[in-house]
């Protein structure tokens, strides 16, 4: 049975207080004003004394406006009339078309039963070098982007989201830009792929509180679709902006804060959501790339420092590029032995010698003689950043496998590549 209240004790912020017993934490509301009606949600439980969080914020609301408890957490229609669509973080159309209300499903729950999980032995192909070649995306991989604002993040969950091999795409968008919101949009319109994809999109200008319910919108839905049957990659930007917004939420209701602020349950928070990754004996999978952006390029920020502890690796995106040493795919050897088999022998000879490049370059720029072998270094350095770093680039793996042997023979000689004679036979590029 519902429960409606005549009577708001406070209001504070985008906070309104009741009293009321046999409520749940995350429970939905039902505000009415003289304006109209605005969904608030459960934060606080004390006492007979409750909490909610307005979506909509406070504006025009009274103390004797009526809340009405529905009895259940925010729940999202679960559907194929999902496709295509965008919604922001209450759910609700963002494209004008119209409201979907049927097979609904609640959000936030549990993640998936371990015993129904199997290893990871799949890769998500992207057409991006840097990722199918060097650091292998993995079906139900939990991966962060980390980067620093100005970088190209967007962009690149942007173009992954049109090549993907996957059957469908969920992006959960916290604290856009509304131009960044537009060039998603657009950008998936114009390549097709937004046939595949469903948007959840929290703008800056946004109520907060919907800021922390896109992830949970976002990977409800694909979680489902994943238990049917489908591939399912997930795209979330920024994790950072979501984790500020409870923040927020958490000085509202006057929480202990912890380091910078933040509070006290954020890695279990945090953890909540990328745990619910998953690939199914019997069913489809979730895999989830998420943008973590570090203010100041801090790496031990609360925000990427407790991700790191969660997820199974990284990408760095520095100076518009995938940066070949700090980032990590943890799950990528599940896979790059059934790839091809000069895979895994290939990438790490590249790497190697893309580190001696490196260190060329500084004993360059300190006036150091360059020999013959530092000479070959720069020149392979070059050709590996402009054909296979480059973000731009869009190949298959097996291109950038081929592709890769032929920067190795344009610049040393088979002997100085460190790579098994066998290997060298094979695909060392025919004069």
């Amino acid at each position: 049975m519902q429960k409606v209240y005549t009577k708001i004790d406070s209001i504070v912020g985008n906070v309104i207080t009741v009293r009321s017993t046999g409520v749940r934490n995350s429970d939905l509301a039902e505000v009415t004003t003289g304006t109209g009606k605005s969904y608030a949600n459960v934060i606080k439980l004390d006492g007979d004394k409750v909490s909610l969080q307005v979506f909509s914020g406070t504006q025009g609301v009274s103390t004797g406006d009526s809340v009405r408890f529905l009895g259940h957490p925010l729940q999202v229609s679960y559907t194929d009339a999902l496709l295509g669509r965008v919604f922001d973080g209450s759910g609700k159309p963002r494209d004008n078309g119209p409201e979907l209300d049927e097979n609904m499903i609640e959000i936030a729950g549990p993640s998936v039963n371990p015993s129904r999980r199997i290893i990871p032995r799949k890769m998500v192909r992207t057409g991006i070098p840097m990722i199918d070649m060097f650091n292998t995306l993995v079906e139900s991989q939990k991966l962060p982007i980390f980067s620093v604002s100005g970088e190209p993040y967007n962009q690149l969950l942007a173009r992954i989201a049109m090549q993907a091999e996957v059957d469908l795409i969920v992006l959960g968008g916290m604290g856009l830009k509304y131009d960044d919101y537009l060039f998603f949009k657009n950008t998936l319109e114009k390549s097709g792929a937004m046939s595949r994809t469903i948007m959840f999109i929290h703008t800056a200008s946004d109520p907060t509180v919907e800021c922390t319910l896109v992830p949970d919108l976002a990977l409800a839905v694909a979680e489902r679709f994943a238990v049917d049957g489908k591939r399912v990659l997930c795209l979330l930007t920024d994790m950072t902006n979501y984790c500020d917004a409870q923040k927020e939420m958490a000085i509202t209701m006057d929480q202990v804060p912890s380091n910078r602020g933040y509070p006290g349950d954020l890695y279990s928070t945090l953890a909540s959501r990328y745990e619910k990754a998953v690939d199914f004996a019997d069913a489809g999978s979730l895999t989830i790339l998420a943008v973590t952006t570090m203010p100041g390029d801090d790496v031990t920020h609360p925000v990427p420092d407790n991700t790191g502890y969660i997820t199974e690796g990284q990408f760095y995106l520095r100076n518009g590029h995938i940066e070949p040493f700090g980032s990590l795919s943890r799950l990528k050897q599940q896979v790059n032995s059934s790839t091809r088999d000069d895979h895994r022998s290939l990438m790490d000879a590249m790497i190697k010698l893309y580190a001696a490049y490196k260190d060329t370059v500084e004993k360059k720029s300190m006036g150091f003689m360059m020999s013959d072998w530092d000479e070959k270094l720069l020149r392979y350095g070059s050709l590996f950043e402009t054909k296979l770093m480059d973000l731009s680039v869009n190949i298959p793996l097996e291109e950038a496998l081929d592709l890769g042997w032929r920067i190795l023979a344009e610049c040393f000689e088979k002997n100085e590549t460190g790579l098994k004679t066998e290997l060298i036979e094979r695909y060392w590029p025919k004069e």
